[in-house]
Order: structure tokens, then C-alpha cells, then sequence
């Protein structure tokens, strides 16, 4: 990184104050955010659609809006099933599409994830703890996915995840780099998996194959009164990254112009990380480590808006990321089939090539900052 009259030369690419704070092109990116809320409307509705039963369109929408459906079942599938599923869906690719731009902002690397700081290494050495080294040789699978799989395996990786946010917490207020910082967290990410892999090794397969299919990832764990819990946190915490927006706008400059503009830049690291480590840790405590998504929406938003202005991004990724999770999660469920392929290997089956494509196109430098 060079920095040179008040412009940043990052990955190549030069932001400018002005190419920040002005919005040359206000109108032309309202109508895309515009486009992208109805995209996002549309996916939500071909998620209730599709699956294993076809329900019409037009069934969908009247079920939802209290009318009465052809068939009874239908009404069924949609409240108990599958509109959870969506919400979950939707609120998980949103809070990890934000917390991955968060990262990628704060640590200026366009490879940098929501989980580059071992919190979901946490909430999964929370997880293994549980499955893995409870019970004897004698425990069954059914025991293991029946009462441990329910808000057991919630509330392990949330705490799993709680103390890994405590600990990178409690580094950032004592390391002066953020580079030092992103180093202490991958750190712990290595420790934990270690610690996950000895426990894998010396368990037992029954339990081997219930941790196995937590990590795959999955939207369709979250009942209604779990839905209490999870919608109101992700929405209170994206609330946060919104208000955290001039710090992010103020950082892609460099620590020294956002000095200059008054920024505490160890408080607003401070909450950057808290920010991005509790959507995250939400989502896996939830849903599992959900992969990718948090790398590729934010270089998706960018490529879609050319900006590097938070205040239009972070809507964007909340978006595109809920877009992007129900398409996964739809595909997945392989419509008209009873199969249901693992959510991960989607949402890198998806992702990736997008992400590639976008990079020959038109570089990273130039995709990381607009």
C-alpha cells in the first residue's frame, strides 16, 4: 500500500476522498439496490416454491397472504417447512455477506472471510466438544442428532464462538496492526482445529458422522421459536455495521486519514471485529459453517455498483448475500427430487466461479476498492 496526496493506491487500485464521500452516480445506484431488493423478493418466492413438492406461485403467494391454498398440505409445507428455512436463509447469507466486507475492509485483503479470526474454529471446538467427547463408545446417532443435535449444538458453538470473540476482542485492544491482529487470529483458528482434529481422531464414527454433518452447513434447523432468537439478533447486529459505516468509509483511506478525520482507530477496530465476529458466530451457532458466501458477496456488490462507499455496500451485500444464500439453499434441496446435497459444496459451486470470473475481468485491486 503507497499513499501519496491524499490518495491510497490498494491492490492497485487509487481511492480518493472524494471517490468516497461524493455520490456521482446516486441515482443509477439506487435503481441497482432498487433491482437487487426485487431479485432477493423473487428468490424468496422460488424457495418456497420449489423442493421436493412444487407448490404454483400464485398458491405461495396467497398462503401468504392468509387466502386459502388448493391443497391443505400446501398451506403446511410452506408455514412449518419452508418459509423458516427462507427466513433463515436470508438473514444468514445477508449477516455473513456484511461481516465478510467488514473483514475485507478492515484488513485490506480481498481474500480476508468472516471467519479469518477463528470464530467459527470456535464455535466448531464448541460443537466437537459436545458430539464428540460426551457419551461412550455405546451412543448411537440417534441419540447423538436427537438430544444433543437440537439447541444443544446452538448453544455449544455460540459459547465456542463467544470466547474466541472475547479473546480476539481482548487482542485488539493491545496490538497496534491490524496485520498482527489478523495473524493472532488465524493463530487461534489453527489451535482450535488442532484441538478439533484430536478429538476427531480418538471419537467414536457414529459421533464422527454427526459432527461431519453439522459442518456441512444448513438452513433447515431453525424452528419458529429458534427464528425468535436468531431474526432479531442478525438485524440488531446489522444495525451495527450500518453504524459503523464512516469508520469502514474512513479505514479504506488508511489508518492516518482516518486519524485525521477524527477516528479512534483502536475503538473502531475494536468494533469492526465485534461486529463482524457476532454475525458470524450467530450464523454458525444457527446454521453451521456456512462457507464462501462471506469472500464472494462483497466482490459481487462491487463489481455490481463500481463503489467502494459503505453506505451503498453494506445494503448491497445484505442483499445479494440473502439472494445468494436462498439460491444456494435452493439448489441444494434439488427441486423434484428427495435428495439434499450438502450446502457447502453449493455455495463454493456458486460462488467461486463468480469470484474468478470477476478477477480476470477486472482485477482484484480494481474489484477490491471500486
Amino acid at each position: 500500500m503507497a499513499q501519496k496526496h491524499g490518495i491510497t493506491e490498494t491492490f492497485g487500485q487509487s481511492v480518493t476522498p472524494t471517490s468516497i464521500s461524493s455520490w456521482p452516480r446516486l441515482g443509477l445506484r439506487l435503481s441497482a439496490l432498487a433491482a437487487m431488493f426485487g431479485v432477493m423478493l423473487l428468490a424468496f418466492l422460488l424457495s418456497l416454491s420449489f423442493g421436493s413438492v412444487r407448490i404454483p406461485l400464485e398458491q405461495v403467494l396467497a398462503i401468504l397472504l392468509g387466502g386459502q391454498a388448493e391443497r391443505a398440505s400446501w398451506t403446511t409445507i410452506v408455514y412449518d417447512f419452508r418459509l423458516p428455512k427462507a427466513l433463515t436463509a436470508a438473514l444468514a447469507g445477508a449477516a455473513l455477506g456484511v461481516s465478510g466486507l467488514q473483514m475485507q475492509t478492515l484488513f485490506r485483503n480481498p481474500l480476508a472471510d468472516p471467519f479469518i479470526l477463528g470464530i467459527s474454529s470456535g464455535a466448531s471446538l464448541g460443537v466437537a466438544l459436545v458430539v464428540l467427547s460426551v457419551g461412550v463408545a455405546s451412543s448411537s446417532l440417534l441419540a447423538v442428532t436427537g438430544l444433543i443435535g437440537n439447541l444443544s449444538l446452538a448453544a455449544a458453538a455460540s459459547i465456542g464462538a463467544g470466547v474466541v470473540l472475547m479473546l480476539v476482542l481482548a487482542l485488539a485492544q493491545r496490538v497496534q496492526s491490524s496485520v498482527t491482529l489478523l495473524i493472532l487470529g488465524l493463530m487461534i483458528g489453527y489451535i482450535t482445529g488442532a484441538i478439533v482434529s484430536l478429538l476427531l481422531y480418538f471419537s467414536i464414527a457414529e459421533r464422527i458422522q454427526a459432527y461431519i454433518a453439522w459442518s456441512f452447513g444448513s438452513f433447515g434447523g431453525v424452528t419458529w421459536s429458534r427464528m425468535q432468537v436468531l431474526a432479531p439478533t442478525v438485524c440488531i447486529e446489522l444495525l451495527l455495521a450500518l453504524i459503523l459505516t464512516k469508520s469502514l468509509n474512513a479505514l479504506l483511506l488508511g489508518e492516518a486519514y482516518a486519524r485525521s478525520l477524527g477516528v479512534d482507530i483502536r475503538r473502531a477496530r475494536t468494533g469492526i471485529v465485534a461486529s463482524s465476529a457476532l454475525l458470524a458466530g450467530t450464523v454458525t451457532a444457527f446454521c453451521g459453517p456456512i462457507a464462501f458466501l462471506g469472500i464472494a458477496i462483497p466482490h459481487l456488490c462491487r463489481a455490481l455498483l463500481r463503489s467502494a462507499d459503505h453506505r451503498v455496500l453494506i445494503p448491497a451485500c445484505i442483499m445479494v448475500g440473502a439472494t445468494t444464500a436462498l439460491l444456494a439453499d435452493l439448489f441444494a434441496q434439488a427441486p423434484g427430487l428427495s435428495i439434499v446435497l450438502p450446502l457447502n459444496a453449493i455455495t463454493a459451486l456458486i460462488g467461486a466461479p463468480t469470484v474468478v470470473w470477476i478477477i480476470l475481468r477486472r482485477g482484484v485491486g480494481r474489484e477490491m476498492f471500486g
